[in-house]
């Protein structure tokens, strides 16, 4: 389980889900397993959520990618 915000180190982080917490401070989205983070989403005010893994993720892969 998270302890903190990766983005702003806040403790006022909520669970919304498997693997799916909510920080209250920043508002980001981001799904964790352990301590390793795998997603990172800035929730907009309309409920739309952008991804920040560029951000927080040196080899992000790119979105939707599929095995064929």
């Amino acid at each position: 389980m998270m302890n903190c915000c990766l983005n702003c180190q806040s403790k006022d982080i909520g669970k919304i889900g498997t693997n799916q917490y909510y920080c209250w401070n920043c508002c980001i989205e981001f799904t964790a397993s352990g301590d390793k983070v795998s997603s990172v989403f800035q929730v907009e005010e309309d409920g739309t959520l952008h991804s920040l893994n560029d951000l927080f993720f040196d080899d992000c892969p790119p979105p939707f990618e599929t095995n064929m």
